[in-house]
C-alpha cells in the first residue's frame, strides 16, 4: 500500500533569478545565475549532485529536447539529466522527479531546474509552440488563453448566482493584492503598485478580463536541491529544514469538455490534486492549517476560483473571502505573497519552482518583516498547465 512521501525529502537549497525582460541574458546565463545561488544555499559542491531534472516548455527557443544542454552549461558531473515538459506545470514536474528519486532511495541528492526564455520569441503572449497549437486545435481555431479562462467567470456567476459586477470587484482586488506584494519583491518582474481604479479602468482583453487581470510574459529560472532529512542534518546541523509534506499531480482526460456534469465554473484537476495532497500531508482542515499559498494566477479569475478548488473557501465563498482581505498579506491565508504570476512573472518552465522558492524562504523567515507571513508553518503551491477544459495541475505542500 502506497504511503506517500511525507517528510521523506527536504529542500537543501534553492535559487531563483530575477524575472523580467532579460534580453541581456540567454537561457544558459539564467541557469547559471540560479545555480550559483542554489549551490551556495545548499552548502554542497557540484560533485555531490547525483541526478537532475529540467522543466522547460518551449524547446524551440530554449534548450533543445534533451538534457545535454543544461549538463554542458552547468558542467554537471556526468550524471543523468532528464528534461521534462508538462505545459505551465513543467517546473513542478521537474521538482517531482528529483523528490521521487530521493524518496525512493535511488539517489541521495538531486537537482530540480526550470527555465524559460519567452521574451526572445517576439510574441506578446505565449508563443505558438506545437504543444499549445495541438491543444488549441482540439478546443477550436479561435481559442486564446484569455478567452478560455475568461469563461470561468461566466460559469462561476451562473453556478453561484453572484452578479458579474461583484465578481469583477473581487478580481480587481486579486490583481491589486498581487501588485502590492510584487512591489516589495526585488526579483519580481512588475514592481509598481497600482490603484484599484487603474485596474478596473484598464482596456478589456476578454470579458471580464482587463489588462491587469492577465499575467505578464517573462524570462527566468529557478532551482531546488533536495535530499533526505538525515543527510540534511549532516550538512546543516544547526539549521531549520523545510520538508516536502505532499506532492500530487492530476492530469485531465478531457472529460470536462465531453460531459454535461462539468459546468465550466471550476478546474476539476485542482480539486482532485489538492484532495490527494491533503491526504498525503495529513491535513484535515486546509483553511485552518495552511499558512500561505502561491497559486497559478495566470488570470485573476483563475486565482479566484482556485480558492474554492483548493477547498480553502467554501463553495460560492471565494468572492467574499477575497473582498474581506482573507488572502491579503495580513489575512487568514495570504496568497501570492511574492506577487504571483501576475507580478513576479511567468517563464513557463520556471514558475512552479519559483512558487516553491517563495514558500521555502518564507518558512525559513529570510525576508524583510514587511514581506513575511506571520507564524508560517505550512505553505502550498498550485501550478496549472493548459486550459480549464484540458489541463495538468500540481499541488505541493511544504512545512517545517
Amino acid at each position: 500500500m502506497a504511503e506517500g512521501i511525507k517528510d521523506k525529502v527536504v529542500i537543501l537549497g534553492m535559487g531563483c533569478t530575477k524575472f523580467g525582460e532579460r534580453f541581456e541574458a540567454d537561457s544558459s546565463d539564467l541557469l547559471v545565475e540560479a545555480f550559483k545561488e542554489c549551490l551556495e544555499d545548499a552548502q554542497i559542491e557540484k560533485k555531490d549532485i547525483q541526478a537532475a531534472w529540467l522543466g522547460s516548455h518551449i524547446d524551440e527557443v530554449n534548450i533543445g529536447k534533451g538534457g545535454t544542454y543544461v549538463s554542458s552549461v552547468l558542467h554537471l558531473p556526468m550524471i543523468p539529466v532528464t528534461r521534462c515538459e508538462n505545459f505551465c506545470a513543467s517546473g513542478t514536474e521537474s521538482f517531482r522527479g528529483a523528490v521521487y528519486a530521493v524518496a525512493s532511495g535511488a539517489c541521495d541528492i538531486a537537482l530540480a531546474m526550470g527555465v524559460e526564455k519567452l521574451k526572445d520569441t517576439g510574441y506578446g503572449g505565449l508563443p505558438n509552440s506545437p504543444a499549445f497549437g495541438q491543444l488549441m486545435v482540439m478546443i477550436g481555431p479561435n481559442a486564446t488563453a484569455p478567452g478560455m479562462f475568461a469563461q470561468l467567470a461566466t460559469g462561476y456567476s451562473a453556478r453561484t448566482g453572484i452578479p458579474m459586477e461583484k465578481i469583477k470587484e473581487a478580481m480587481t482586488h486579486v490583481s491589486w493584492k498581487s501588485h502590492q506584494n510584487g512591489a516589495k519583491n526585488p526579483k519580481a518582474h512588475l514592481r509598481k503598485a497600482i490603484s484599484k481604479e487603474q485596474i478596473a479602468g484598464a482596456p478589456m482583453i476578454a470579458y471580464p478580463l482587463g489588462l491587469f487581470d492577465c499575467c505578464g510574459v517573462s524570462d527566468g529560472a529557478a532551482m531546488a536541491i533536495v535530499t533526505t532529512p538525515e543527510i540534511f542534518r549532516k550538512i546543516k546541523p544547526n539549521e531549520e529544514m523545510v520538508k516536502v509534506k505532499a506532492l500530487q499531480i492530476a492530469v485531465s482526460s478531457g472529460e470536462e469538455a465531453g460531459y454535461t456534469k462539468w459546468d465550466g465554473s471550476y478546474v476539476a484537476t485542482t480539486r482532485l490534486a489538492s484532495q490527494r495532497a491533503y491526504q498525503e500531508a495529513g491535513i484535515k482542515d486546509p483553511r485552518k492549517e495552511i499558512s500561505m499559498m502561491e497559486v497559478h494566477d495566470c488570470f485573476s479569475i483563475t486565482e479566484l476560483v482556485t480558492m474554492e478548488d483548493l477547498h480553502i473557501s467554501p463553495e460560492g465563498g471565494a468572492v467574499d473571502d477575497v473582498l474581506n482581505g482573507f488572502f491579503d498579506l495580513d489575512g487568514g491565508v495570504p496568497c501570492q505573497v511574492d506577487g504571483g504570476l501576475k507580478c513576479f512573472g511567468h517563464p513557463i518552465g520556471a514558475s512552479g519552482l519559483r512558487m516553491i522558492y517563495e514558500m521555502y524562504n518564507q518558512l525559513l523567515r529570510r525576508w524583510p518583516e514587511d514581506r513575511l507571513v506571520k507564524n508560517a508553518e505550512l505553505g502550498l503551491t498550485h501550478n496549472l498547465g493548459g486550459v480549464p477544459t484540458n489541463n495538468v495541475c500540481s499541488v505541493a505542500i511544504l512545512g517545517l
